[in-house]
Parts: structure tokens; C-alpha cells; sequence
């Protein structure tokens, strides 16, 4: 048992969720890039030498902050999602870095990401795998307002 919010009674917290994560994703991505530039510019460019640990670093703390502050990176603040634990709560700072590991593992080997993918799209609370080990769902911000 859990305290989120049933799928079939309460569908509005799951609406458009794997959509909403794409965008999210899209717009995570840029910013860490774009923070990452500026790093490498921080370094007189010799951060271009490490660029792929430079940007999975950047990456990774990122999330995980974000995370931790509000439920939720910057792009799925802007698409109105938030993370919840099993019991409806906000996430910590631990369940939002082994919620980061989760996801930088699955994008690391791609048939984890193409599964969790699969889990998203099919699953009635939108799950990806990362979620579904944790416990975890993202939900709809205003729809969790309305609780």
C-alpha cells in the first residue's frame, strides 16, 4: 500500500506525465549544458578536455539540488510536475540522489532507459523504472494542490 494517489480514481495527477517529462528532460538538458559552458569558460576551456565527466558532474548535482529543494528539477517545475516518496512526501536529499543515480545509470545503459521508456508509456502511474525501484511517481503539480 501506498499513499499516492490512485491512477484510476484520481487520473488527473497522471495526465500527460511521460509527455510533461520529455519536456522537462529537454529543458533540464539545456541548462545543464549551458552551465557546463560556463564552467568551461570558468576554466579557460580546459574544461573542454573532460567535457563528458564535466557535464555528468554538472549533471548529476544538479538534479540531485534541484531535487532535494522542491520535488523537482527546474524543467519539471516549468512543465508543473514534482517527484513523490511512497508516502506522498516531498523527496530528501537522499531519495533525490539515489533517484539522480537511478536516472544517470538507466542513461548510461541504454536498454534501462529504453525500458523505463516503455514503463512510462504503459504503466498507469507512469513509472520508469528508477520510480517504480524507489516507490517514487511524478505527479501533476496543480492536480496534487487540489489534495
Amino acid at each position: 500500500m501506498s499513499a499516492l494517489p490512485d491512477a484510476e480514481r484520481q487520473p488527473q495527477f497522471y495526465e500527460n506525465v511521460p509527455a510533461k517529462r520529455l519536456v522537462a528532460w529537454i529543458v533540464d538538458t539545456i541548462l545543464i549544458v549551458l552551465l557546463s559552458l560556463v564552467v568551461v569558460v570558468l576554466t579557460a576551456f580546459v574544461g573542454l578536455f573532460v567535457w563528458p565527466i564535466l557535464y555528468l558532474t554538472i549533471g548529476f548535482i544538479y538534479r540531485t539540488v534541484t531535487i532535494a529543494n522542491g520535488s523537482a528539477t527546474w524543467g519539471m517545475r516549468f512543465v508543473g510536475l514534482e517527484l513523490r516518496d511512497i508516502n506522498g512526501r516531498p523527496f530528501d536529499l537522499s531519495l533525490a540522489f539515489l533517484h539522480t543515480f537511478g536516472y544517470t545509470l538507466s542513461m548510461a545503459v541504454p536498454i534501462l532507459q529504453v525500458i523505463s521508456v516503455i514503463m512510462m508509456l504503459t504503466g498507469p502511474r507512469a513509472q520508469g523504472l528508477t520510480d517504480s525501484l524507489l516507490g517514487s511517481v511524478a505527479l501533476n503539480r496543480r492536480a496534487s494542490a487540489l489534495s
